[in-house]
């Protein structure tokens, strides 16, 4: 087959940018890394030119100006109607003669398979599910917050400890060490302090994420309360896992449950524990692991289906990111 460019993978997450050129034999041409893709933020257009610049280095590098397929797994595509436009969008760079766009849950989910069969639930900043079968059918949620019915993630679990430790040092709500961890954490001691530094950006909100590992630890060193929040998490994980399930009929089935995102990757023993256990008796059948491949090597993969490269050219694919 040569070392023409078939596949430009494209993995846009909400920190990050990842891209390949793959040939149709699997073999790695390029990478490149770009910043992060953020369209509810900035716009459709000049969310893809971050990507442009990395595809641009990528390119360069396997020394190609196009390829067959645009294989992009994206943060933010979270309805059918944003894919569209986002794949849109991608076209009319011309970087390939055909363009899928997928929610980037979906390359977290191939990249944990042999084959496009299973689910794939990631819980980093937010939480979101998706499943898919070999004949094209899918499952997945809106994914888009607490207006589509979400719970948890980083974001949110940090949410949730300020939420139970404030109310905790007024006397809203029931003890927790949160009141004192959660504070601690930025050097301060009670959470009206703490609130107070929030609110006038003395901390910046976006370290909020920082207080997601302190509830974890502050979990793990006993405190009910901060269980408690851990085992919702949970909680939620299996709810998804076991209705994508249900609709592609596999509840019955063995199946692979892949774990992706900082918060499941992390392993946290508490979490992990309650999700394998909550499996076991709701979906005895699927087989939970964790996902430690790169995102990118999934939209890679989903590209190879897509131009109906053989077997062998994917797991090319899959050693050179497991190098």
């Amino acid at each position: 087959m040569g070392l023409t460019a078939s596949v430009l993978a494209v993995d846009a997450g909400n920190s990050k940018t990842d891209v390949a050129v793959v040939t149709a034999g699997g073999e790695v041409l390029a990478t490149a890394r770009g910043g992060a893709f953020r369209p509810p933020a900035v716009g459709v257009e000049r969310a893809v030119d971050t990507l442009a610049d990395a595809v641009a280095r990528a390119f360069a590098a396997a020394g190609v100006a196009s390829v067959e397929h645009v294989s992009a797994c994206l943060a933010n595509a979270d309805l059918p109607v944003e894919e569209e436009q986002l794949a849109a969008a991608l076209h009319a760079r011309g970087w390939g003669a055909d363009v899928e766009v997928r929610n980037d849950t979906f390359a977290v989910l191939r990249a944990g398979v042999r084959e496009p069969l299973g689910v794939a639930v990631v819980c980093g900043a937010g939480v979101n599910c998706v499943g898919m079968r070999p004949d094209g059918r899918t499952a997945r949620f809106p994914a888009i917050g607490r207006i589509s019915g979400d719970w948890g993630g980083g974001w949110g679990l940090a949410e949730e400890a300020l939420w139970h430790a404030a109310r905790a040092e007024d006397g809203r709500g029931g003890p927790t060490e949160l009141a004192r961890t959660l504070p601690a954490h930025f050097g301060l001691d009670s959470m009206y302090a703490l609130i107070e530094a929030l609110h006038l950006r003395r901390v910046e909100p976006a370290r909020r994420h920082e207080l997601t590992p302190v509830l974890f630890a502050t979990a793990a060193a006993g405190d009910p309360l901060a269980r408690a929040v851990v085992d919702r998490q949970a909680d939620e994980v299996v709810a998804m896992v076991t209705v994508a399930l249900t609709r592609l009929g596999l509840l019955t089935e063995p199946v692979p449950v892949l774990l992706g995102g900082s918060v499941l990757a992390a392993r946290h023993a508490q979490l992990d524990d309650r999700i394998r256990e909550l499996l076991a008796a709701r979906a005895p059948e699927a087989v939970p692991r964790v996902v430690t491949a790169p995102p990118v090597l999934g939209a890679a993969l989903l590209g190879l289906d897509r131009v109906g490269a053989a077997a062998e050219a994917g797991e090319r694919a899959r050693e050179h990111f497991a190098a």
